[in-house]
């Protein structure tokens, strides 16, 4: 009996010890989602083009005097390019200036012997048919004098198109013509000489996949979303090499059909360039809307966690025991997770300490902060043993 007792009392002892020396259940960080109002957002590849481009290529032909520009710099409208010889168009105006000269002179003497004819008709000095002839060569004269104020023009434009100035605003390429080298007119193909191209605003052409254009139809013909054909609907771009968006515009056309080998639509949009840092060719990433705004609940990004080909959240019971709870994801909005399905506003999920967790077993809850300017999805109580 005194064995037995003896046994009896160590194997007490080592119960108790074994007790007192079980771990706490493992902490984890366990917050509420956050509840606000969100937009949904396409995301599409682009390309950015300028609004205008300009090829520069001569007028007239002729020897280049001087090059008036940096290579790759901003110009203006109407600042001078090139100089081309203008001797030669100079002296064709003045040749052009002295026929329109002897034309008027011719012009007003034919004026002169007419208004002479017709004040001798009267005394049957000179005959009818005498007065027709001299106001017929008025007529002539009137017309050589248009003819040469025709050629006059078209001299001094030559004289006009020896000097290249910028058609538009923006950034010239590199001179690809240097002085003393000749030049063709328009009239045996132009030479080029640089090109242009405006940047501030900006286009960015994008395709937009048949599904997408499918399922915005649709919001836009139950009014849940504006068209883009008849509202300027807001556009965001991220660059390459960004992780958020850093330029803003508007959408500006969409084609009238799909293209039928891709199945896709034809867009674009503007996009204000005041720091003249995107250029024409780069390819951006932009975002159109994609839903009118409405309440989601949102949680981080690295709570959520894959178990097979679904997506799964912990969510702290309120006896402190983690439960899996399946989710539909919505689209990240300002590095949050929109959760379209499976969660509640009360809910207290796992976002820190996931590999601590274990279904059905039991962790100390930790409430977290919530994120910078956003507010918990309620005002429910954290739970049970649960540590600010």
């Amino acid at each position: 009996m005194g064995l037995l007792l003896a046994l009896a009392l160590v194997g007490c002892d080592d119960k108790a010890q074994s007790q007192a020396a079980a771990p706490p259940p493992p902490p984890v960080t366990v917050a509420q989602p956050v509840k606000r109002t969100v937009t949904d957002w396409d995301e599409l590849t682009g390309r950015f083009e300028a609004i205008q481009e300009v090829d520069v290529r001569a007028r007239v032909g002729g020897f280049i005097d001087s090059v008036e520009f940096e290579d790759g710099a901003i110009v203006h409208a109407g600042d001078l390019l090139y100089t081309i010889d203008p001797r030669p168009f100079e002296a064709v105006a003045l040749q052009a200036q002295g026929q329109l000269d002897d034309a008027r002179a011719k012009a007003e003497l034919a004026k002169r012997e007419l208004d002479r004819g017709l004040s001798l008709v009267q005394t049957s000095a000179v005959s009818e048919q005498a007065v027709d002839q001299r106001r017929q060569a008025l007529q002539a004269a009137h017309a050589a004098e248009t003819q040469a104020e025709g050629a006059l023009k078209a001299a001094q434009l030559n004289v006009e198109f020896t000097h290249v100035l910028a058609p538009i605003t923006g950034r010239v390429s590199r001179h690809l013509v240097t002085p003393g080298n000749l030049v063709q007119g328009s009239e045996g193909g132009a030479t080029l000489l640089t090109s242009i191209v405006s940047l501030d605003p900006i286009y960015i052409y994008f395709d937009v996949d048949e599904a997408t254009y499918q399922r915005n139809s649709k919001l836009w013909i139950k009014g849940q979303r504006p068209s883009s054909r008849d509202t300027a609907n807001p556009v965001q771009v991220t660059l390459t090499g960004e992780t958020k968006p850093s330029h803003e515009g508007k959408m500006d056309f969409l084609d009238n059909r799909l293209d039928v080998s891709t199945a896709t639509l034809f867009g674009r949009a503007i996009i204000p360039n005041k720091d003249l840092s995107i250029l024409p060719g780069q390819f951006g990433r932009v975002r159109i809307i994609g839903s009118s705004p409405y309440e989601a609940l949102l949680i981080p990004d690295t709570a959520v966690a894959t178990d097979q080909s679904r997506k799964i959240v912990f969510v702290i019971k309120d006896d402190n025991t983690v439960e899996a709870r399946p989710v539909t994801l919505g689209p990240l909005d300002e590095g949050l997770r929109v959760i379209r399905e499976g969660l509640k506003a009360e809910d207290h999920v796992i976002i820190d300490g996931l590999q601590r967790a274990r279904v059905g077993a039991k962790v100390t809850p930790q409430m977290a902060k919530a994120p910078a300017g956003d507010k918990p999805a309620s005002d429910a109580k954290p739970p049970v043993g649960a540590k600010p």
